[in-house]
């Protein structure tokens, strides 16, 4: 609908954005602006709008709403990105990957992601800011990361997060696609007690509040839950001293969806509850009391979820390359797994 020569390109700092646009069907204004500029996410440019700083042919307009036609020039001055609330602190961080757009991190173990209450520093995005500095472009108007997913606080493994709007926005569609239609894929490695049953299957539960905790989330039927769908595969099962069963297994799950507590809701739910989860696998802890005295030991020394993000696999928003990387089991949980091995 734009002729990208027209586009204005060179940065968001405070500088007018212009474009031509010949919109032959009468469309609402917020669409043809964000047609017309798709590196600046809609949420940011309906906030521009409102606030008066886009004009059609010299006029500004202030209707988001409003429906026009016609051979029309486009103007938006984007003023430069407020500084970050959460400020800037040195916590290291294990980049696999960067570039101008956007940067992949392993996350360790006792990490939150974002500030939060009780949780105000000391965050991911604490340590994005000051890692990446100038380099964060406005997203949403504030110089911050772009968090597109997360991982628990016990949770480890990949992350992607963008560092321009055009990049928060290409990823952020992708998520919200689960990867159906496009390259997008997120896989796990948990470990869990006992063993599933089929080996490989889909566990599609939805996922909502709990009705007797609102702190944890449970499988909620009715209508009011959000779909939620987990792929599973053991990949390795631990058999009892008996030689009847299996003790654990190291179980691959790959995400359709990606709800809060989503593998660690639905694998209790099929009764494999993720070993070390005192959440929603507590009352399993006493298993570990029948084991020898070093797995036994493994398991109790273990303070979180055992579940790990192990792949990651996405289309980068602006080159459109695809983009794939795994990460190694982190010590805690190999040491874990090799106690569970040595059964």
């Amino acid at each position: 609908m734009a002729d990208e020569d027209d586009i204005g390109l060179e940065d968001e700092s405070g500088e007018t954005r212009t474009a031509t646009v010949e919109v032959v069907v009468k469309t609402r204004f917020d669409k043809l602006v964000a047609d017309a500029f798709p590196d600046i996410s809609r949420s940011r440019l309906k906030a521009l709008i409102e606030a008066g700083a886009v004009s059609v042919d010299g006029a500004v307009v202030t209707d988001a709403s409003g429906k026009l036609m016609g051979n029309l020039a486009l103007a938006v001055v984007v003023p430069p990105a407020e500084e970050a609330e959460p400020k800037g602190e040195n916590i290291p961080l294990d980049v696999v990957y960067e570039d101008d757009e956007l940067i992949v991190i392993d996350k360790p173990a006792g990490l939150v992601v974002h500030p939060a209450a009780g949780n105000w520093t000391g965050t991911l995005v604490n340590a994005l800011i000051a890692h990446c500095g100038d380099s964060l472009s406005g997203i949403g108007g504030v110089r911050r990361p772009g968090i597109v997913h997360r991982l628990d606080k016990g949770t480890t493994g990949l992350m992607v997060v963008a560092k321009t709007d055009r990049a928060h926005a290409g990823l952020a569609a992708q998520f919200a696609d689960h990867g159906r239609t496009g390259p997008l894929e997120r896989g796990y490695l948990a470990l869990v007690w006992g063993s599933p049953d089929p080996y490989r299957g889909t566990i599609d539960a939805p996922l909502g509040r709990s009705p007797s905790d609102r702190t944890k989330m449970a499988i909620v039927r009715g209508g009011s839950g959000k779909e939620a769908i987990t792929h599973y595969e053991v990949v390795e099962r631990f058999p009892a001293e008996s030689g009847r069963g299996a003790v654990a297994s190291l179980v691959e799950c790959h995400l359709e969806t990606g709800r809060t507590h989503q593998i660690r809701v639905h694998l209790t739910a099929a009764g494999h509850p993720l070993v070390g989860d005192m959440v929603y696998g507590a009352h399993f802890l006493t298993k570990a009391n029948r084991l020898p005295d070093a797995a036994k030991s493994a398991v109790h020394t273990f303070w979180r979820q055992a579940l790990h993000a192990f792949l990651i696999a996405f289309e980068h928003p602006v080159t459109g390359e695809l983009l794939h990387f795994e990460s190694e089991l982190p010590p805690d949980m190999a040491n874990l797994v090799a106690a569970f091995r040595e059964l």
